[in-house]
C-alpha cells in the first residue's frame, strides 16, 4: 500500500481537542479509488471512546466559544474561505481521487463549498433578537438568540468538502462546537478541511474529526450523553429514521436532508434544447450521484420522442474514464454496489417495456463504472420512477396533461427538488404552488446556491441548510420580560 502523499500522515488521524492523533486501539481502515478499487491511503478508526473524548473536547470548548465576539467568528471562515480558495487544485484533486468525480466537477464543488465559509462568515454579525412594547403596554419584549451547544455533523461520501462547509459555516458562526464524522468512504476531504480551520483560527475544541469504519456506534453513543444538543445528516431516509427516533431520549434538534426523487418536467411549450441543457445538468451532475439529480424525466407526450433524441445524443457523447484524466466527462460510481444497483433498475425498466436510447449497460473494469443512459417509455409504476437511482440514467416517462403531470410528480414518498420546463408564467407559479417539494427549479437545472434555503419535506427530511435560513438551525431563542419602567 502506498501512501496519499497529498495528505500528510499526522492529518491522516482524528483531531480531538486541537491535536492529531490516532484512534485509542490504533485501527485503521483504508480508502479506495472508485475508478480502479486500488488503495489510496488508510486513516485512523475512531471508536465510540475515540467519539466521547471529541465530544467532551466539544463541551469545554462551548462556553467560551459562544462568547467570542462575532466579528472574530466571521473573520476565522473567512480566512478559510480564501485557503480554500487558494487551494482549489489541491482540494479538487482530493475529491476526484477519493469520490471519483472529473477534475472540472471536484473544482465546481470546491467553489461551492467554499462560498459556505464565505457565506456564513457574513452572517456571524447578523443575528440579532427583537426588542417590543407589549400590545397590551406595561412592559417590554426582549429576544436573545443564543448557539443551540454541541454539534454531531454526520456527512455523505459525494459531496466531501460541500457538505461539510455547508454544515460546519453555520455552526462557527452561531458559536457552536462540534464532532464532524466524515463518510467511511470519503473523508479525506474533510481531514484536509480540518487543517485548513486549524491554520485559519480556529481553537481548539470547536471542531473535533472522527473517522470510523463505526459510523452507527458512533452516533449511538454520541446521541446517548445529554450534552449534545444538534444533530446534523445527510445521506438515505432510512438512516435519518434511526437518528431521528435515536434523538428523542435527549431530545436533541435533528436537522435531515435525506433521499430525493426529483421530477423533471418539461411541458410541450418548453425551449427543447434548454430543457435538454437543464436535463444535462440536473442529471449528470456527479455522475447523478446527488439527492438533487433528476431522477424522473416526465415529458409531454407531443416532445418525447424530440426530447430523448436530443438528450440521447447529449449523453451517448460524453466519456467515461478515471476523474483525472483528460477529456472525461463522467467519472466512475462510488462502489460495486452502486454499479450493481444501477444495472438492476435499468433491467427492470427494459423489462417493464423501456426502450434503450443510449447506454445500458456497465463497461468492462476495472472500477466501477457504468455508461449514461437514456430510458424512453419507461411506465409510470417502473421501479426505477420510485426509488432514488443515484447513477447516470434518465428514465423518461409521458404525460398528457399539466394535472396529470403534477399527480405524477407529487406521487413519490420524497420531496426534496424538482424542476420544470415550460414558457408559461402562470404555469410556473401553479407548478411552485402545487409542486410538493422543498425546492423548484425553474427553466434550469440547478438549484443548489449557499445564499439559499437548502432542504426537503415528506421523507426529504426537513430542516434547512445554506441561506439565510441556515444559520437558524444553530441558535435557540431566549425571551425576556421587562417591566416598563
Amino acid at each position: 500500500m502506498t501512501d496519499f502523499t497529498l495528505l500528510p500522515d499526522e492529518q491522516r488521524n482524528l483531531y480531538i481537542d486541537g491535536s492529531w492523533r490516532e484512534a485509542d486501539g490504533g485501527e485503521r481502515f483504508v480508502v479506495r479509488d472508485p475508478a480502479d478499487d486500488t488503495v489510496l491511503t488508510d486513516v485512523a478508526d475512531g471508536s465510540p471512546g475515540d467519539a466521547m473524548d471529541a465530544l467532551d473536547a466539544a463541551a469545554a470548548a462551548q462556553h467560551d466559544w459562544a462568547r467570542t465576539a462575532p466579528r472574530e467568528r466571521g473573520e476565522i471562515l473567512r480566512t478559510a474561505y480564501e485557503l480554500i480558495t487558494q487551494r482549489a487544485d489541491h482540494f479538487a484533486q482530493l475529491i476526484s481521487l477519493e469520490m471519483g468525480k472529473t477534475l472540472a466537477e471536484a473544482r465546481g464543488e470546491v467553489t461551492y463549498g467554499a462560498e459556505f465559509f464565505r457565506w456564513f462568515s457574513e452572517e456571524a454579525v447578523r443575528i440579532h433578537g427583537r426588542w417590543m412594547q407589549a400590545p397590551a403596554g406595561g412592559s417590554r419584549l426582549l429576544t436573545i438568540r443564543k448557539p443551540v451547544g454541541p454539534c454531531l455533523f454526520v456527512t455523505p461520501w459525494n459531496f466531501p468538502i460541500a457538505m461539510g462547509t455547508r454544515k460546519i459555516g453555520p455552526a462557527v458562526a452561531a458559536g457552536c462546537t462540534m464532532v464532524v464524522k466524515p463518510a467511511e468512504l470519503t473523508p479525506l476531504t474533510m481531514l484536509a478541511l480540518t487543517a485548513v480551520m486549524e491554520e485559519a483560527g480556529l481553537p481548539p475544541g470547536v471542531l473535533n474529526v472522527v473517522t470510523t469504519s463505526d459510523s452507527a456506534g458512533l452516533s449511538k453513543t454520541l446521541m446517548a450523553d445529554d450534552r449534545l444538543r444538534k444533530v446534523s445528516f445527510t445521506g438515505s431516509t432510512a438512516v435519518g429514521k434511526i437518528l431521528v427516533r435515536q434523538s428523542a431520549d435527549e431530545l436533541q434538534r435533528v436537522s435531515m436532508e435525506l433521499g430525493g426523487n426529483a421530477p423533471f418536467l418539461v411541458f410541450e411549450d418548453a425551449d427543447l434544447d434548454a430543457a435538454v441543457e437543464g436535463a444535462m445538468v440536473a442529471k449528470m451532475r456527479n455522475m447523478g450521484e446527488a439527492c438533487t439529480a433528476a431522477n424522473r424525466f416526465l415529458v409531454h407526450e407531443s416532445i418525447a420522442d424530440a426530447f430523448a433524441q436530443k438528450l440521447g445524443e447529449r449523453m451517448g457523447a460524453l466519456t467515461v474514464g478515471r476523474g483525472q484524466d483528460d477529456g472525461v466527462d463522467v467519472g466512475p460510481l462510488i462502489n460495486a454496489d452502486a454499479v450493481e444497483s444501477v444495472g438492476e433498475l435499468v433491467t427492470d425498466a427494459v423489462h417493464d417495456g423501456a426502450t434503450v436510447v443510449t447506454g445500458g449497460s456497465a463497461p468492462d473494469g476495472p472500477g466501477h463504472f457504468y455508461a449514461p443512459t437514456v430510458l424512453l417509455g419507461v411506465p409510470a409504476e417502473a421501479r426505477i420512477n420510485e426509488v432514488e437511482i443515484f447513477g447516470p440514467v434518465a428514465p423518461i416517462t409521458t404525460f398528457a396533461s399539466e394535472d396529470e403531470a403534477v399527480e405524477r410528480a407529487n406521487a413519490s414518498e420524497y420531496g426534496l427538488t424538482s424542476y420544470v420546463f415550460t414558457r408559461d408564467l402562470s404555469r410556473t407559479i401553479r407548478l411552485a404552488e402545487s409542486l410538493d417539494f422543498g425546492m423548484v427549479g425553474v427553466n434550469t437545472g440547478l438549484v443548489s446556491n449557499p445564499a439559499a434555503p437548502f432542504g426537503g419535506v415528506k421523507a426529504s427530511g426537513f430542516g434547512r441548510e445554506g441561506g439565510f435560513e441556515g444559520i437558524d438551525e444553530y441558535l435557540e431563542t431566549t425571551y425576556v420580560a421587562l417591566p416598563a419602567g
